[in-house]
């Protein structure tokens, strides 16, 4: 728990909420993040956590509980790489506010101290502004430049490489 927000997992009964932010901040999201639109791709996302490979979390403020953004560690790989890639994205009306930097402090702690990983990596687009601003207050360094890595809506984007270790 961090001092404004909290970090849980992500879970059924977010539905209709999640739905309702994500909608709502689709102009903030793209064309950096696809969020799920519809129940069938909620449901998708959901049983993408299997706890194992994938975490999904949602960042909510302590004062209200509401949904401020959601964070997910994905492609976590064990044995001698002991690493997992980030995912995150704020949700309108609460983004500006912090409430991301913090929560997603809390999923990288998590991801260091709970699920014993070595490594947090973050690949972003270029353009993506504050997300870059993100991982940069955290400590995350840039580690190097991919050109059409990801497909993100039907198009292959160029994102950069930023990643955090565990040095304890």
């Amino acid at each position: 728990m961090g001092t404004r927000v909290l970090l849980r997992r992500v879970r059924a009964d977010d539905e209709a909420r999640f739905l309702e932010l994500a909608e709502a901040s689709e102009g903030l999201h793209r064309p950096w993040v696809r969020l799920p639109r519809s129940a069938g791709e909620f449901a998708a996302y959901l049983a993408r956590f299997d706890q194992v490979t994938a975490v999904g979390m949602v960042v909510c403020p302590r004062d209200g509980g509401d949904l401020a953004g959601m964070v997910n560690i994905n492609e976590i790989v064990r044995g001698s790489y002991q690493r997992g890639v980030l995912g995150y994205a704020a949700f309108l009306p609460h983004a500006g506010r912090g409430y991301m930097t913090e929560g997603v402090a809390l999923a990288v702690r998590y991801a260091f101290d709970q699920l014993g990983l070595h490594r947090v990596e973050a690949d972003i687009q270029p353009g993506n502004v504050e997300s870059l601003r993100l991982a940069e207050r955290l400590g995350f360094r840039r580690e190097g430049f991919s050109p059409a890595y990801i497909k993100i809506d039907g198009t292959w984007r160029d994102h950069e490489r930023w990643a955090l270790t565990n040095e304890s």
